[in-house]
């Protein structure tokens, strides 16, 4: 079971209760929500997608109206798997 770091005081609303069910994944091992920021266009709802490889992970991108935020994922998983988990999430949610 991996875990959520909870380092900033805003996030993306309805990103950290997703981020804590992703935690629950096997192979998941640590969660960092980082930069908050505003951008052009609007999500309607909650989105989240793997956007960068790293070394040991991912970088994905949460969206929810005109905010953005970075987090940076610690996984063994592949882009495709772990974008299949995070769709399972999202639409179950």
């Amino acid at each position: 079971m991996g875990r959520v770091v909870i380092t900033h005081s805003t996030y993306v609303e309805g990103l950290i209760p997703l981020l804590r069910k992703l935690a629950l994944h096997p192979q998941v091992d640590t969660i960092t929500p980082a930069v908050i920021s505003r951008v052009r266009g609007r999500s309607p709802g909650l989105r989240l997608r793997v956007s960068a490889p790293l070394i040991g992970g991912w970088k994905l991108v949460a969206r929810r109206g005109s905010s953005a935020q970075e987090v940076f994922l610690t996984t063994s998983l592949d882009r495709e798997a772990l974008q299949n988990a995070v769709d399972t999430l999202i639409n179950a949610a």
